[in-house]
């Protein structure tokens, strides 16, 4: 089988095609044929040695895959071969993947292979950081920064699920009406002159309740100082560049939280309440009540330009490379 692999992370033209023997799954392993891999800014971030835990050598990208079983080992429990299943799986890059059972979730006919790819990572982050962290209810104001990107649209349409007011900031007019399309109610630019003004013209002076943040760039202290009383301010990535800081003060004067939103540590510290997550999630998607946005699909031997499309923070919902 056909695999993305890289001995150092050097750049991304370090990665190559190379062929491998095909995994056997253990006890509690399945065996998947993969079809799909999503491609998000942290994946190529690892990819590259930059992101904050760095993957061992030889390294293959990719930690969340759409396929069908082929294979099961003897305590893989009600997994099936034929199953069609989304999992998390290192080294999601490769024509086959083993993993362990426990990670590997039926998905319904309601998604396709690309959808189910693009779908565990960003909306479990959208729902543990909206539901768990923010505490987000129905009628409050919630504002999503890169909210066409892939986390971002993820948190729109969850935040409009849990009845919230949502106001997306975008870059462009395309990335705006993007998420305008996918349920945000309003949107906004990213120009800092007068951006605090255009912000509280859109929540009646009130500014936003929930601040859903994947950028961390330079609207970051302006964004805090505009919350509402009481608000919660999500750190969920740092895909604007150098990490920003903030005066403490601020926190008091506003009443307000700044949290963080780890999606690794919770899945892996808090493993119950993510799966439970997952199947809300899934549920959800089989009641019709969100559709998962695919981005830019890439096939699989232009996977450098899957990784680099990713780090641009060009694409409009979930990059996905089609791999079966």
């Amino acid at each position: 089988m056909r695999l993305i692999e890289a001995t150092d992370l050097e750049s991304i033209d370090s990665y190559r095609m190379v062929e491998r023997p095909s995994p056997v799954p253990e006890k509690s392993q399945v065996l998947v044929r993969v079809k799909a891999c999503g491609v998000g800014y942290v994946d190529a971030l690892v990819a590259l040695g930059k992101y904050q835990v760095k993957p061992a050598l030889p390294h293959t990208p990719g930690m969340e895959i759409s396929g069908v079983i082929e294979a099961v080992g003897s305590d893989a429990g009600a997994l099936k071969p034929g199953m069609r299943v989304l999992a998390q799986a290192a080294g999601g890059f490769a024509e086959q993947v083993v993993v362990g059972a426990p990670l590997v979730t039926p998905i319904p006919e309601a998604l396709d292979f690309a959808q189910a790819a693009a779908f565990r990572v960003n909306y479990l982050t959208a729902l543990h950081g909206l539901q768990d962290r923010a505490r987000l209810a129905a009628g409050e104001t919630l504002l999503v920064f890169g909210a066409a990107g892939g986390v971002g649209l993820a948190a729109v349409q969850i935040g409009k699920l849990l009845g919230a007011n949502v106001i997306a900031c975008g870059s462009t007019e395309e990335k705006r009406a993007f998420a305008i399309k996918h349920g945000a109610s309003a949107s906004i630019d990213t120009q800092a002159d007068g951006w605090r003004d255009r912000l509280k013209a859109l929540t009646a002076g009130k500014g936003p309740h929930v601040i859903f943040d994947p950028v961390c760039g330079p609207l970051f202290e302006p964004a805090f100082r505009s919350i509402a009383w009481g608000g919660r301010h999500l750190v969920v990535g740092f895909a604007g560049g150098p990490i920003p800081s903030l005066p403490s003060n601020l926190t008091l004067m506003k009443g307000a939280g700044l949290l963080g939103v780890d999606v690794r540590q919770f899945m892996m510290f808090e493993w119950q309440r993510a799966g439970a997550h997952v199947q809300q999630l899934l549920s959800w998607v089989g009641e019709g009540r969100f559709q998962p946005a695919v981005g830019s699909v890439f096939a699989f031997d232009a996977y450098r330009e899957a990784l680099l499309f990713a780090l641009s923070g060009k694409g409009l919902g979930k990059t996905v490379l089609s791999v079966g």
